[in-house]
C-alpha cells in the first residue's frame, strides 16, 4: 500500500511540475501566445467545450467508430493469427503479408478510403480495421509461439492432443500475449481513427479528429491542445481500467510476470 501512494505521488509531482513548466514557457513568450496558449486558456476551452456539449458528443461519436473498428479487427485478427501460428504456409503467407501491412502508418489508409468509399463512415471503419487488424495478427501469431514447450509436452504425456491441447492449454496459456496484442490493437485503432477524422469529413457526426482538425484551420490552439489532452486521457483510462488489469492478472496466473 505504501508503495502504492509512493508511486501515485511521484506521478503527481511530475505532473505538476509539467504543468509549471509549461506555464513558465508560456509567460516567457519562446512562441506567440497564438502558437502556445496557457494552460488555464486550454482548460477553459475545455469546461466550454463540456458545457455546450460539444466535447461529450464528438467523443460520443469517435468512441463508436473505433468500438466498430477495433472489434471487426479484432473479430478478423485473432482467427487469422492463430492460423498463422498453427500452419507454417500460413506464416509465410498471411504472416508475412500483416508483418507488411503494419509497417504502413495508418495515415496512408485514408486516400485509398477515400477512393474506394468516399466521405463515408465506411471510409473511416475502413482505415480503423486496417489499422487494428495486422498487429492482431502477429500478436496472437507470437502469443502461440512463445507458449512454453513444456506445457505441451506436459499435455501430450496426459493424453491431451489436436483440438482439445489448443482449447484447454494454448490458447489459455497464450492469453497475456493476446491481451497485450489487444491493446496494440487499440493503440493502433485510436492513430488510425485519429488520421481518419482530420481527412474525412462526414456532416452527420464530427468526432475529436474533426475538432481538432477545425481547430488548426482556425488557429485555435488551445482547441487544439485541448482535444489532444482528451485523446490522451481516454487512451490512458482504457489501459489502467480495462487492459493492465487483465494483464496483470494473466501474468500472474500462467506466471509469466516479471
Amino acid at each position: 500500500m505504501k508503495k502504492k501512494i509512493t508511486r501515485a505521488l511521484a506521478a503527481t509531482v511530475f505532473f505538476v511540475v509539467l504543468l509549471l513548466l509549461w506555464e513558465w514557457v508560456y509567460r516567457a513568450r519562446f512562441w506567440s501566445p497564438v502558437l502556445l496558449p496557457s494552460p488555464r486558456q486550454v482548460g477553459a476551452y475545455l469546461v466550454t467545450a463540456a458545457g455546450d456539449g460539444s466535447l461529450w458528443s464528438a467523443t460520443l461519436v469517435t468512441m463508436r467508430r473505433l468500438m466498430l473498428g477495433y472489434f471487426i479487427g479484432l473479430i478478423g485478427g485473432l482467427p487469422l493469427g492463430l492460423l498463422t501460428a498453427r500452419w507454417n504456409v500460413m506464416r509465410d503467407t498471411v504472416g508475412t503479408l500483416a508483418l507488411g501491412l503494419q509497417t504502413l502508418p495508418s495515415v496512408t489508409w485514408v486516400p485509398l478510403a477515400l477512393l474506394w468509399f468516399g466521405q463515408t463512415e465506411a471510409a473511416m471503419l475502413f482505415v480503423v480495421v486496417m489499422g487494428t487488424l495486422w498487429s492482431v495478427v502477429i500478436a496472437a501469431d507470437t502469443g502461440v509461439r512463445n507458449v512454453p514447450p513444456i506445457y505441451r509436452r506436459a499435455a501430450l504425456t496426459m493424453g491431451s492432443k489436436g483440438l482439445h491441447m489448443w482449447l484447454t492449454v494454448i490458447l489459455p496459456a497464450s492469453l497475456p500475449f493476446l491481451v497485450s496484442g489487444m491493446k496494440q490493437g487499440w493503440a493502433f485503432a485510436w492513430r488510425s481513427l485519429m488520421a481518419a477524422e482530420i481527412f474525412v469529413t462526414i456532416l452527420t457526426g464530427f468526432g475529436l479528429g474533426q475538432l481538432l482538425h477545425f481547430g488548426r484551420d482556425s488557429s485555435a490552439m488551445d482547441q487544439v491542445l485541448g482535444i489532444m489532452l482528451v485523446i490522451v486521457v481516454i487512451g490512458l483510462l482504457a489501459d489502467k481500467i480495462f487492459f493492465s488489469p487483465i494483464e496483470r492478472f494473466l501474468h500472474r496466473r500462467w506466471g509469466t510476470s516479471k
